[in-house]
């Protein structure tokens, strides 16, 4: 790839955060984190599954120590709660409470939902296309972030 295409690239991903600003303002003390997580757990959930914060960092392909620090923080302001399990007091599931769950469906449904009429205007195929290079591209950058820093 050449290096203008290379910066075409990071000059997209500058107007694809920018276009994430634009997202409704969320209430004070909630991130955008939060309504991410809450869209996971519901979605294991609704697989059958009970969450813990390692199902939460292998789907979002965080660390364990900032997910298990973030759903500190979302406990502490109402969004979810833990319960030990019962055969292994070890283990802690993660559920979302009923403020959780309105705040996941306001953000996460209401919004997206009003416009997805807007976004008809790009196939299935180029939102798919768009997403895969991202990704790959934010692998390719993470993984060379530190050779990058010298």
């Amino acid at each position: 790839m050449k290096v203008e295409r290379i910066k075409q690239m990071m000059d997209a991903c500058y107007l694809a955060k920018r276009a994430r600003e634009m997202l409704p303002s969320l209430p004070d003390g909630i991130t955008s984190a939060y309504i991410q997580y809450l869209d996971v757990i519901q979605r294991l959930e609704g697989q059958g599954m009970r969450v813990k914060v390692s199902d939460i960092s292998d789907v979002l392909a965080l660390p364990r120590p900032g997910v298990t620090r973030t759903v500190k923080e979302m406990e502490s302001k109402g969004c979810l709660k833990k319960c030990a399990s019962e055969e292994d007091g070890r283990v802690t599931y993660i559920t979302a409470t009923e403020a959780g769950k309105a705040l996941s469906k306001k953000y996460n449904e209401e919004y997206f939902r009003a416009l997805a009429p807007y976004m008809e205007r790009i196939s299935d195929e180029d939102a798919e296309c768009t997403i895969r290079t991202i990704e790959k591209f934010y692998q390719i950058m993470s993984e060379r972030r530190n050779s990058l820093d010298k």
